[in-house]
């Protein structure tokens, strides 16, 4: 199914599924990912929940942002999408990007528990390596010697998404942990080098009501290679 919301002036069409009844359950998938990752939570808690799971903009068949949206586009169309499906007050499930506005959304709308595994939005701090790179990069450039750089994910996107990546990548939603005050639960692979382990141990200590959960020997997409582990710490904490 889709819905269609506006933001900033602009119409998109959301591809969505919305099933089961009770309380509401929203999920955001990751970076590049779509629906399809978080299809397994959907069918097990369509149960006992009114589940949306949905394409982000940008994503599977969503359309993509007309422009260059900030995080707070994304928690604005979230919440559109919500009100749209008479939806209120959600639990939310998300993993990496979908972390990051997850977070924005509890800080900003009406939210109840979250789950939140590989969460992005702690930003790394650039290192003299880092910067080393880059000024080396802009005199390569000068001199037209500059390699092909970036992560996968920017080279794979399109000119719109390099944009959301770039300032996703450089908000630090730290500054936001205090104040949201939800049960949240970080689920963490122990292994994980997109959102290292420390980043979970970080915004356990800044959420007021947050638990971290720690999955041995694995990686980033830890709750999806452990399904059941992860459905059955969900069906606890929910």
């Amino acid at each position: 199914m889709d819905v269609v919301i506006t933001i900033s002036g602009k119409q998109h069409r959301i591809h969505y599924t919305l099933e089961g009844k009770g309380e509401p359950l929203v999920l955001l998938h990751g970076w590049g990912q779509n629906m399809i990752m978080m299809k397994f939570i959907a069918d097990h808690f369509k149960q006992r929940f009114q589940v949306l799971n949905l394409d982000l903009p940008g994503f599977g068949e969503s359309d993509e942002p007309k422009t260059v949206w900030s995080l707070d586009e994304y928690a604005a169309c979230i919440h559109e999408c919500v009100n749209e499906l008479k939806l209120s007050s959600p639990n939310i499930i998300a993993h990496s990007f979908g972390a990051r506005i997850a977070l924005l959304y509890a800080h900003r709308y009406p939210a109840k528990k979250l789950v939140l595994t590989g969460a992005a939005g702690i930003k790394k701090a650039k290192t003299l390596k880092y910067y080393a790179r880059v000024y080396t990069y802009k005199l390569l450039k000068r001199l037209s010697l500059a390699p092909d750089m970036g992560s996968p994910d920017y080279k794979s996107a399109t000119d719109i998404m390099k944009g959301v990546l770039v300032q996703s990548v450089e908000r630090d939603l730290r500054p936001l942990l205090a104040q949201i005050t939800n049960e949240a639960l970080l689920v963490w692979g122990e292994k994980d080098e997109a959102t290292p382990l420390w980043m979970g141990e970080v915004m356990e200590k800044l959420m007021p009501h947050a638990t971290l959960i720690v999955l041995d020997a694995d990686d980033h997409f830890a709750y999806f290679h452990q399904p059941q582990r992860f459905i059955a710490i969900l069906e606890y904490f929910l």
